[in-house]
């Protein structure tokens, strides 16, 4: 990417996060919106990350768009993306409930009520399990879009699978290739994967195929 494209996408996702955030706020005033995009968006980039990357947020908030109509709140969804990963260290276990507190922290500061910074921390806790309850539309939609890239074509999951594997680069083979598959019958062994209607429809047969594939490539 040309240094004028990353401007570019930059400034397109400074914009969404601007539209979210002044429509969380309800119409009341509140401080510049951009110092926190900036802010997120530093984040995003760290050099720790190759799929957790700007690249998945953008994806994220696209699905999120997508799945919109479905969600109670889109808006506070669309900060949840936002937030999910914004703490991210490959070998850390609790990188949910730290973004979930930076969340708490920073909503409140740039005018968000505080009803809607606790739906936004509870959608990025949620991202631990990828479970919501049913009835739970905020829920859904926001893990649903998080997992869509398992429904990606063939070339793009496999990119994804060997950006994962990147970013546990200080894992042994053997151990990775273990805990991978672990990973992969768990979300094969769920009932379902995605929750909304269109998620059910377009990308749960294609996620499980690529589940499958690669299962079998990690295991023989």
């Amino acid at each position: 990417m040309t240094d004028d494209h990353r401007t570019q996408y930059e400034e397109a996702l400074r914009t969404r996060w601007h539209d979210a955030l002044v429509a969380a706020r309800g119409g009341a005033d509140g401080p510049d919106p951009l110092p926190y995009a900036d802010n997120l968006l530093t984040r995003w980039a760290e050099p720790q990350r190759k799929y957790h990357t700007t690249a998945h947020l953008a994806a994220v908030l696209d699905r999120i768009d997508t799945l919109a109509g479905h969600a109670a709140d889109a808006d506070a969804v669309r900060l949840a993306a936002w937030f999910h990963d914004a703490v991210y260290r490959p070998d850390r276990s609790e990188n949910e409930e730290r973004s979930a507190v930076l969340a708490e922290r920073a909503l409140p500061e740039a005018g968000v009520p505080d009803a809607v910074t606790g739906e936004v921390a509870r959608l990025v806790r949620l991202t631990v399990t990828h479970d919501p309850a049913t009835g739970d539309t905020n829920g859904e939609v926001l893990c649903d879009a998080d997992l869509a890239i398992l429904a990606a074509p063939p070339k793009e999951y496999g990119e994804y699978a060997a950006q994962v594997r990147e970013e546990y680069g200080f894992v042994p083979d053997e151990a990775f290739r273990e805990g991978r598959a672990a990973v992969l019958r768990q979300l094969l062994g769920l009932p379902q994967l995605f929750r909304t209607p269109y998620g059910m429809r377009e990308w749960e047969p294609k996620a499980r195929q690529n589940l499958l594939t690669e299962l079998e490539l990690l295991t023989h």
